[in-house]
């Protein structure tokens, strides 16, 4: 990563940004605003997607910034698993499970392309 570039110009904190503000409309919503416990996990996954690509940058270090992207990947794959928990009981529809969960898929393939990239400079 260029020194001269922040983290913000990475993709995958741009759609993991995106994420953070989906998960946080979604989780607003009556029932699932009441379940405190899968709305806050949830939650905290979104927002490690992103504060693990940051702080990754931030390391200034190919292998540190592999190490955070790799639990940044991670945390998408717990939110996907959240979200179909939240499918089944009902706290959202169809259509913004499909808008989060391909939200999810374009991060994870994003980050997966990033870490490729960085492995082949290691």
């Amino acid at each position: 990563m260029s020194a001269d570039k922040g983290f913000e110009q990475i993709i995958s904190w741009q759609k993991a940004r995106e994420l953070n503000k989906l998960v946080y409309e979604i989780t607003r919503q009556t029932e699932f605003s009441k379940d405190f416990g899968l709305r806050d996990q949830i939650r905290r996954a979104s927002i490690s997607i992103s504060s693990n690509i940051a702080e990754g940058f931030g390391r200034k270090s190919d292998k540190e910034f592999t190490y955070f992207l790799n639990i940044a990947k991670a945390s998408c794959y717990e939110v996907k698993s959240q979200l179909y928990l939240a499918l089944d009981i009902e706290y959202l529809s169809e259509k913004d499970f499909d808008k989060a969960y391909s939200l999810c898929d374009e991060i994870s393939r994003t980050i997966f392309g990033l870490i490729k990239h960085l492995n082949a400079k290691i």
